[in-house]
């Protein structure tokens, strides 16, 4: 049997910066779905402002996404053992009470921005 060159093309992907992200998954597949909210200002209209929402998803089989859980498990608690505990920042508490009460006030006026 004659020897067989193989090439490989790998196609890197930008970086992504999530600030949030969801998870579905049917019979077959995870589905993640890493989103990246970024306010835009345009200069040209003074009107209003944009709101740019970027999405990256990713579709894992069941048996990966369930190696996925077992590495990302892995890794905090490497990190955590080398950092410290992860926490909700103090800061994100205050902005969440804040928006609750924004929420609060706007629902009983019946106005509603993005639910």
């Amino acid at each position: 049997m004659k020897d067989k060159n193989l090439s490989f093309s790998i196609k890197d992907g930008e970086a992504f910066f999530s600030h949030e992200s969801t998870i579905n998954f049917n019979p077959f597949q995870f589905i993640f779905d890493f989103k990246c909210v970024t306010p835009r200002i345009d200069v040209r209209s003074r009107d209003h402002n944009i709101i740019t929402i970027a999405h990256n998803v990713v579709m894992m089989d069941i048996y990966q996404g369930r190696k996925f859980y077992e590495v990302l498990g892995s890794a905090i608690k490497k990190y955590e053992k080398e950092f410290g505990k992860i926490t909700k920042p103090k800061i994100l508490d205050k902005v969440e009470k804040k928006s609750k009460k924004t929420r609060s006030k706007k629902e009983s006026t019946g106005v509603s921005y993005f639910g």
